[in-house]
């Protein structure tokens, strides 16, 4: 190999090896954003308006993607009974997510959906059939520990917005368990049919809660809120294609930073400590899970797969 060559390819490393994550960690802040403007939206406007309107304008950022990769992705989509159940849960998510934030603080709820990874990888045995050790299963326990502490064991646990989140978190766990099943799908389809699902929905449900947009302001930032996620999307994906998942994805996590300053700045949210603990068992036991995967899927690669 020629040294201009060898120096294009340590070049291209050094680009993916500073662009990946710093493209990821944007993503992570502009999800935190999209979360925080939500939040601000949905005191003043209903549910199913904000998310029907967010819906259009995130499909609008969409339309020239799909445009230049013709209809045929869309149509002739695999397994079209699991797009279905896929769209059914990632649907379920959001609107429990923004009721969610209707009603506790951003922090609390973000941490509810950290803990998605660890409800997947609990799941998966019984759902893909993938094994699972003793490892990850003492790590999933933690996991579900940490869960139990940000609910604080009481009467209170069980309030309208805290089920309403558990059952968002394992809706957004299904989706995910169901966005294994479709790697064939190209990310473009299933974001069109993820947002689908929402705007139809919001469409049935936004007659019913329909507050009159009097301000310019809010309009914008009722369309901004699809925008901003339609961008999060694509620096996500687009930092998972330049990185390996190994470096890129465990800066989700930072999701729960800006939710906590978001919720401070914004809110006036001041973390509790249980929550703080809670997020701290549900973070590291996320990492572990995700790390012991990319450490079992490197040692399949050399050997004949053998339980952990």
């Amino acid at each position: 190999m020629s040294n201009s060559t060898t120096g294009a390819v340590d070049t291209h490393r050094s680009y993916s090896a500073l662009a990946g994550p710093a493209i990821m960690l944007l993503g992570m802040f502009m999800f935190s954003l999209n979360d925080a403007m939500g939040k601000w939206l949905v005191a003043s406007y209903g549910l199913g308006q904000v998310i029907l309107i967010r819906s259009i304008a995130a499909l609008l950022i969409l339309a020239p993607f799909l445009w230049r990769a013709g209809l045929k992705p869309i149509i002739e989509a695999e397994r079209p009974m699991m797009q279905a159940a896929r769209v059914m849960f990632s649907t379920l998510e959001v609107f429990c997510f923004y009721y969610a934030v209707m009603y506790l603080p951003l922090a609390d709820v973000m941490t509810y959906w950290l803990a998605a990874p660890i409800y997947v990888a609990a799941a998966s045995p019984l759902l893909l059939g993938e094994k699972v050790g003793w490892r990850r299963w003492t790590a999933i326990a933690i996991g579900f520990v940490g869960v139990i502490i940000t609910l604080e064991p009481s009467g209170a646990m069980f309030t309208l917005p805290a089920v309403i989140s558990i059952v968002g978190t394992l809706a957004f766990a299904f989706m995910l368990l169901s966005g294994r099943s479709l790697r064939g799908t190209p990310d473009k389809t299933l974001v069109f049919f993820q947002l689908l699902g929402a705007g139809l929905a919001g469409l049935v449900f936004a007659p019913f809660d329909w507050s009159p947009v009097t301000s310019a302001a809010d309009f914008g930032l009722l369309c901004l809120l699809g925008v901003v996620a339609m961008g999060a999307h694509i620096l996500v994906n687009r930092a998972l294609k330049i990185s390996d998942a190994a470096t890129v994805a465990p800066l989700q996590y930072t999701l729960l930073l800006w939710a906590i300053i978001f919720g401070w700045l914004f809110f006036g949210d001041v973390p509790r400590a249980t929550m703080l603990l809670g997020a701290s068992l549900i973070v590291g036991s996320g990492m572990f899970i995700f790390f012991r995967e990319q450490q079992l899927k490197k040692r399949d690669a050399v050997l004949p797969s053998v339980p952990e």
